[in-house]
């Protein structure tokens, strides 16, 4: 039993026992270290997999070494669990909603940290979906789910073949398309996020994004002088923050 399918695998009790609360079904077992001390997460998590009957299986630290060959801080605790479920932009967009859908679009973000750590930030922001193509695009693993402590439970993943006909089919639903560029005229907080669908294209460090899509984008933005200097997941919460906080002033003086 060796670890050769990272995305089979979470690692640590923070991410395991969110799944566990969240989404218990995707847990095959897990497995926790002999001897291990038993604090307040490790005894919660113990609790949880027994009401809904989750097998433990207890190995020592020796067991671990042999069965996984990575296991980035895993605390003791490691759970098996089955492939996040992708959902189709089409299912997405036939979901009913109140208000406005905001979602993010990665165009060849490859690196499992600044994937954790966007899709962590989209969630706590109340983003509705993030969307990746089948190509060049980092998968969910081990490392995503660990960066983004759970935040993966809580928002909608969509996987699609080609981005850009998703993107046409996201204007034909009334979406418009904000694209980051470091040439483009305008600053990110210049842009007015509220009242209307819109989706954020944030396109990797090295090439960033496709000529194609800054194609079919309403509007680029920049984040001025210090773009060069923030990772894509920086950037990104940056500008996810200043259109949420353009949203509630809004909610506030229409309260």
């Amino acid at each position: 039993m060796s670890e050769n399918k990272e995305n089979s695998y979470i690692y640590g009790k923070n991410p395991v026992c969110e799944i566990l609360q969240n989404n218990p079904k995707r847990i095959n077992k897990i497995y926790i270290q002999k001897n291990i001390s038993y604090d307040n997460r490790l005894k919660k998590i113990i609790e949880l997999a027994n009401s809904n009957k989750i097998i433990i299986q207890n190995i020592d630290l020796k067991k671990f070494n042999e069965y996984f060959e990575e296991k980035p801080n895993f605390q003791g605790v490691i759970a098996s669990v089955s492939p996040v479920e992708y959902m189709e932009l089409e299912e997405f967009l036939s979901i009913k909603k109140n208000d406005f859908k905001r979602i993010i679009i990665l165009d060849g973000i490859s690196d499992p940290h600044n994937f954790g750590a966007i899709i962590r930030t989209a969630a706590a922001a109340g983003f509705d979906g993030i969307l990746v193509s089948n190509h060049r695009s980092c998968p969910i693993n081990a490392t995503v789910e660990k960066i983004s402590s759970g935040a993966i439970n809580h928002i909608s993943i969509i996987k699609t073949t080609s981005l850009n006909a998703s993107i046409d089919l996201l204007k034909k639903q009334d979406f418009w398309v904000i694209a980051t560029q470091m040439e483009a005229k305008q600053n990110y907080y210049e842009i007015d996020y509220t009242d209307m669908n819109f989706a954020l294209v944030m396109g990797s460090e090295g090439s960033g994004i496709s000529k194609t899509i800054l194609n079919k984008a309403d509007f680029t933005v920049k984040l001025e002088s210090n773009f060069e200097s923030l990772n894509v997941s920086a950037a990104t919460a940056v500008i996810v923050y200043e259109a949420i906080r353009q949203i509630n002033i809004k909610k506030k003086k229409g309260s």
